[in-house]
């Protein structure tokens, strides 16, 4: 008898006094949440029982809240406080402004929120099974002890290297029409994975370092012969940096227009941005040549404290030139040539990545090998190396790292 009783009080304090949904409904901070479909799925099934709605339409609002959180994981309390962290909202916009002071009606709010997103994180799903009258199998959910006021708030003091928003989840981006869009699967290479030009790295190590450290920092040109490794340096070098705020936007020529709005609208964010463009060249009458220096140059409007351009291209002065450039045919040749070889001069700093000498070449193929477990005479594997870049664009990392991954498929064959 006394646990049928203790089962209806619960019930009747689930019931009439905690009201989730309704918790839910008033939030104000983190209203964005109220979109995502996860937290939308589970209101529901939280107004189905506290309204006491039929045992068929609480069944059909459990199962649609389930299905849907298990596309992204079977922990309810880990998934909303990771959409607390991501959530783009006017309080961590506010902190994250050093110019901002501090509003308490503000942090009275985020509190209050927090504590009733920490309430409904932790509910589990006996305790609403317990509701509905249903005795056969309903899946279940996991949750977790966790105080999402004292996670939060110490994510946002250290927001520099968190970030917010889609900057918070994501480390790599690309532009789209004009837009910053997330790579949810990145390039993952790593320092480590790279061998070989070790002075050429650290010059960009340096300049990246100094941009996260908030220092004056260059913009990069990486220039020289295809496949020895530039956009590998630049990616390695943002993945080793991820978790002290360095992100990274890789755009193509085209989207060079795009730079100006992009770096305003990254200007007050509390990150450090690579805006990288790869494989760039123009030909001699390309519009987006003069716009791309006179970003370079720094004028007012594209100036960003927190971002730093970063272009690779196998060409030193980018501008794909013909004769008739070179012959005369503007009356002042010489300074057409030379306006067509400045744009390099534009960037900090330029760093030459040149094609391996055999011997080099060897050492990276040695290397890799071991890194891949390749067992084979090292005079037998130089013979194979060197016959393999014969019908290749001669000796790079690139051509090393295809040939080992050639050797490594016919190993397993």
């Amino acid at each position: 008898m006394s646990n049928i009783f203790s089962k209806v009080c619960f019930m009747d304090s689930f019931i009439n006094s905690a009201k989730y949904s309704y918790d839910l409904k008033t939030l104000v901070i983190f209203r964005n949440l109220l979109k995502d479909s996860v937290v939308r799925k589970f209101m529901n099934l939280l107004e189905s029982v506290e309204t006491k709605s039929s045992t068929v339409n609480q069944l059909e609002k459990y199962a649609d809240f389930v299905s849907e959180l298990y596309k992204h994981g079977t922990n309810l309390t880990s998934y909303i406080l990771n959409k607390i962290f991501e959530d783009e909202n006017v309080y961590v916009l506010t902190k994250s402004n050093k110019d901002t002071e501090n509003n308490l009606l503000l942090d009275d709010c985020v509190i209050h929120e927090l504590d009733v997103l920490n309430s409904i994180a932790r509910i589990q799903s006996d305790e609403i099974k317990s509701h509905i009258d249903y005795s056969k199998f309903l899946p279940n959910w996991e949750t977790s002890s966790c105080n999402f006021t004292d996670e939060y708030l110490l994510r946002v003091k250290n927001i520099s290297a968190y970030g917010y928003g889609i900057f918070a989840k994501y480390h790599m981006f690309i532009v789209e029409n004009g837009e910053i869009v997330p790579i949810k699967y990145p390039d993952d290479t790593t320092l480590e994975q790279l061998i070989g030009y070790e002075r050429e790295r650290k010059i960009v190590i340096d300049n990246t370092k100094a941009l996260i450290d908030g220092k004056p920092a260059s913009n990069i040109l990486l220039y020289g012969d295809a496949g020895t490794g530039k956009s590998s340096t630049v990616k390695a070098v943002v993945n080793r940096f991820a978790d002290r705020g360095l992100r990274i936007i890789q755009m193509q020529k085209k989207d060079i227009h795009d730079i100006p709005k992009i770096m305003d609208s990254l200007n007050k964010n509390p990150l450090k941005f690579i805006m990288f463009i790869d494989d760039l060249s123009f030909s001699s009458d390309d519009s987006d040549f003069s716009t791309l220096k006179a970003i370079l140059e720094g004028n007012v409007s594209s100036r960003a404290n927190n971002v730093v351009i970063y272009a690779t291209s196998n060409r030193r002065h980018l501008v794909k030139e013909s004769f008739s450039d070179r012959e005369g045919d503007d009356i002042h040749f010489n300074d057409t040539v030379q306006e067509l070889t400045s744009l390099s001069e534009r960037f900090g700093i330029s760093v030459k990545f040149m094609q391996p000498s055999k011997k080099d070449y060897l050492n990276i193929v040695h290397e890799l090998a071991k890194a891949n477990d390749i067992q084979m005479d090292t005079q037998e594997l130089d013979i194979l190396a060197e016959r393999f870049v014969i019908s290749r664009n001669g000796r790079s990392p690139r051509s090393a790292k295809q040939f080992i991954m050639t050797l490594k498929c016919k190993a397993e064959d």
